[in-house]
């Protein structure tokens, strides 16, 4: 459904901002397109920056050389040019699939773009996915490799309503400078594929999903509890809640149920484990979401409630074993049977206990050292023993897992037992250890598997066997049986919030009996009128996009409606004589990052999220880098729209991300993560000026594995610097003299370089890589003046992927015409690469006195021969007998002289 003509979209602000944004040239100049010509008529570049021009000067080609002579490698120069010539050819948009070619889809975990811009952590990933991109490349792959913004959420409204702007307008300049920063490394992205998912053109498929989600029953109402806080005017996750506070700003959160809009996730919780099966992905990752789905087998009991005729407490239980163990009861605070179950003596206490457990988060309550808890004065009835057991509240129970009660069985587990021992409660013993005589704590729980007793009639039965005859008796006597639960909640979808694509959902607006719709206006004062949440109705597909209005107060308020609900000649509208009235909660900031890889392959469709020839084209994903702290949720709610649109055939492929690779976190100088707040962060725009983005790019690239955390040291990038310059000018030495003839010695270097760099850009290990290119530059710079042509090629080419503005530089000093992104990548001969000789140290009486280099399959008459010919050697047996030798072919030679 449309917007009313009133309402102006700050959607489309951010869309326009955005698209403006996107043709501010990165560097303002006349741009080479034949990458042999110097730059000779350049005196000066404008470089933007975030609120300014930084100026750079240029040099004429003459002056260019000169200095190249005397200060190295002109990076300033050589990475201003390329970056032109690529923006100008547009060298890196994305090819028409050739069916006779194989595809990469490569895709980096899309950035928030926030006014701090890019810190020397953030192009670590994208350093490796562009390297890769540009490897596969010249492989001959098709390659898909693009970027865009996730740019709706709460730090942007945060900061637009502290400092007076609209969300819109700080967007669009975050992701303009954030824009620039990625420009200036010389990242091979296809830029025409940028989106950003606060575009009006994407928020219309986002709520477009969403309906799809509705009509299958997955999206629905909910009256949940959360955490609410006021101050933010938002729900927040258990990991924003600290000690009852919120996490920004520590404000004062409640626990309160709110109608919400929940995804139902929990649906295709065996679909998201099995799913991880085939892919290749961090084994730590596969571990976490396995672990958040939680799937557990076991058996649910009920427990009828003393004196409450028909109510009983279900509780879930993965050990039915030690259900004849059952010393008390344990409800959450929010357990609705909480009030019912509590007696009169007890009731001041208990409400006390609930209110104050009200204001802490999921997180604080499973996680607290010290149990706490209160007796209700209730009751439970043992289904099999029938006898009476107490019933406690206590916080570590939690209403949105399982039931929100649990059988407290102190003798075998953990925090029953410690809850036990605080309040004085029984511990009754029910598993005995399988071998006599094993003692057991009196200290501790035994949680370990066992033999039943004390149990009646499952006595001696082993944990196994008890647990099945247990369960099978709740089922024989309708008090329980078997039961799959999982630690998965259904996503609470809902954000009280204004920056966030609007919920495509109304709703009937009631008035009371014999009010004439048309006569009155509920958006005026006083009107009484009810708003039917009962009755949601979707927003026509052909409606869609569902645009934001704009607000000059976007504030949040304590109305857990939301801000957008004071927004009401956008909130309420007239249909056919009806009144009815939108959704005001928004979607979160998930939302645009569960389908952004679906959109890169077709950006421009206005008729579909993305053709059914672009998902056979492009998808899945082959290459997905970003941080291991998106293993669970980005990840699990991915996967599950993911799968839900291929439930309903709008995708081929059951998975979207075949590959998975977590980049290691930069520290800062001080070993500690990078932060405004500690003063360590790094800004690359610094790093580039001093040594250039090649460099930056290099060192990152060297300090180590591409997953292990690294401390940034900003006096070890003048290393790779170094090396970057070298390479360079052993280039320049092959372009001047043009040497054809290439050394056996030089020529094995080199082939086995290019098998060691192939290898290593395979299994993305950058750091080996570059070690092996800084070898063989080492030993072309050896050579002086001869050195090989079709060395200085190979390495220029291998260069490339890691540095495309030096590898670029050097094809082009070789006297190539065009741009390498596209040249065929080095083979190596495998003959070439293997070693005929070793060298091998040679004792004289034990000691080391000199080296031999002999033919692997050499004897040792042949080994003697050459020792003999080493003068150390030779001297030290010179007028001696040689009474031994001791040969070991391939290991060691000892002389033994007297």
């Amino acid at each position: 459904m449309k917007t009313s003509s009133k309402a102006v979209s700050v959607l489309m602000a951010t869309s326009l901002l955005h698209r403006a944004a996107a043709f501010v040239p990165s560097v303002s100049r006349r741009v080479v397109t034949n990458s042999r010509v110097a730059p000779s008529s350049f005196k000066r570049m404008i470089v933007p920056r975030a609120f300014g021009t930084t100026s750079v000067t240029l040099r004429s080609t003459a002056e260019e050389t000169e200095a190249a002579a005397s200060t190295g490698y002109p990076f300033q120069e050589v990475e201003a040019k390329w970056q032109a010539f690529w923006e100008e050819n547009n060298t890196f948009k994305t090819p028409e699939r050739n069916p006779e070619k194989e595809k990469k889809y490569v895709l980096d975990m899309f950035p928030y773009p926030s006014g701090a811009g890019l810190h020397v952590g953030h192009p670590e990933g994208y350093t490796a996915s562009d390297a890769m991109s540009r490897y596969w490349r010249m492989k001959g792959y098709d390659v898909l490799h693009p970027m865009g913004w996730d740019s709706f959420g709460l730090p942007a409204e945060q900061f637009a309503i502290n400092t007076g702007a609209q969300p819109a307008e700080t967007t669009a300049k975050n992701i303009a400078n954030f824009k620039r920063q990625l420009k200036m490394l010389g990242f091979s992205y296809d830029w025409d594929r940028e989106i950003a998912t606060t575009d009006v053109d994407y928020v219309k498929w986002t709520q477009w999903i969403f309906l799809q989600l509705y009509k299958k029953g997955l999206a629905e109402q909910s009256s949940v509890s959360v955490n609410w806080c006021p101050a933010l005017g938002t729900v927040l996750a258990n990991e924003e809640v600290i000690n009852g506070l919120s996490e920004r700003g520590d404000h004062p959160v409640k626990r309160l149920p709110l109608r919400q809009w929940i995804l139902k996730i929990t649906d295709y919780a065996d679909r998201l484990e099995a799913g991880l099966d085939g892919l290749d992905w961090p084994s730590g990752t596969m571990t976490s979401q396995q672990q958040w789905i939680g799937k557990s087998e076991g058996c649910n009991a009920d427990f009828e409630v003393d004196g409450l005729d028909g109510e009983k407490i279900t509780v879930f239980t993965t050990r039915a074993d030690t259900l004849m163990g059952v010393t008390y009861v344990t409800l959450a605070p929010e357990h609705p049977l909480v009030s019912a179950v509590t007696t009169d003596d007890q009731r001041a206490e208990v409400d006390e206990y609930v209110e104050k457990t009200s204001s802490r988060s999921d997180l604080d309550r499973t996680s607290a050292k010290e149990k706490t808890g209160v007796f209700t004065g209730g009751y439970a009835i043992h289904p099999i023993s029938g006898e009476k057991v107490p019933i406690w509240v206590g916080d570590y129970v939690l209403g949105s897992y399982g039931t929100g009660a649990v059988m407290a069985v102190p003798a075998h587990d953990d925090r029953d037992f410690e809850f036990a021992q605080k309040f004085g409660l029984e511990v009754k013993t029910v598993v005995k250890p399988k071998k006599e005589g094993t003692e057991v704590p009196e200290d501790a729980a035994f949680t370990a598997p066992g033999v039943a007793v004390n149990s009646g009639e499952f006595d001696g039965l082993n944990t196994n066997k008890a647990k099945k005859a247990i369960t099978y008796k709740l089922k024989e006597m309708g008090k329980g049986g078997p039961k799959i639960t999982y630690k998965l909640r259904d996503w609470v979808f809902s954000r009280q919030r204004y920056w966030g694509e609007p919920i495509p959902i109304y709703f009937p607006v009631d008035f009371p009996e014999g009010v004439n719709p048309e006569d009155v206006d509920p958006k005026d004062e006083g009107c009484e009128h009810e708003i039917r949440y009962d009755q949601p109705i979707p927003v026509d597909e052909a409606d869609l996009p569902l645009e934001l209005p704009v607000m000059e107060d976007f504030r949040p308020g304590d109305d857990p409606a939301g801000c957008l609900a004071r927004a009401k000649d956008w909130r309420y509208f007239q249909k056919d004589g009806k009144w009815f009235a939108r959704e005001t909660n928004t979607m979160p900031q998930w939302a645009g990052s569960c389908w952004y890889y679906f959109r890169y392959t077709d950006p421009k469709n206005s008729e579909a999220a993305f053709s059914s020839k672009a998902d056979e084209d492009w998808m899945p994903v082959d290459l997905y880098i970003g941080g291991a702290e998106h293993a669970v949720l980005h990840l699990l709610y991915a996967r599950f729209w993911h799968q839900v649109l291929y439930d309903a055939g709008v995708t081929k492929h059951p998975e979207p991300f075949q590959k998975l690779v977590h980049q290691g976190m930069i520290l800062g100088t001080d070993g500690e993560k990078m932060s405004k707040s500690r003063g360590n962060v790094i800004n690359p725009d610094d790093v580039v000026d001093e040594q250039g983005a090649d460099a930056l790019r290099l060192y990152e690239m060297f300090m180590g594995p591409l997953e292990a955390v690294k401390p940034w040291q900003t006096s070890q990038v003048a290393g790779v610097s170094r090396f970057q310059t070298k390479l360079y000018n052993v280039v320049k030495t092959a372009a001047a003299n043009n040497v054809e003839e290439m050394s056996e010695e030089t020529t094995k270097i080199l082939h086995k370089t290019m098998k060691k760099v192939t290898e290593d850009m395979e299994n993305m290990s950058f750091n080996t890589a570059i070690s092996a290119m800084m070898v063989l530059t080492n030993h072309l710079q050896s050579l002086k003046e001869n050195v090989p042509r079709e060395a200085a090629e190979k390495l220029a080419l291998m260069v490339s992927p890691i540095a495309p503005h030096l590898g670029e530089e050097c094809w082009s000093l070789l006297g190539h015409d065009d741009t390498l992104a596209y040249e065929p990548w080095v083979e190596y001969d495998e003959e070439l690469c293997i070693d005929t000789t070793m060298k091998m140290g040679v004792q004289v009486n034990g000691k080391v006195r000199g080296e031999i280099e002999i033919p692997k399959d050499a004897d040792q008459e042949k080994a003697m021969e050459a020792a003999m010919k080493e003068e150390r050697v030779a001297a030290q047996v010179d007028g001696k007998d040689i009474k031994k030798i001791i040969f070991v072919p391939g290991r060691i030679l000892n002389i033994v002289a007297k």
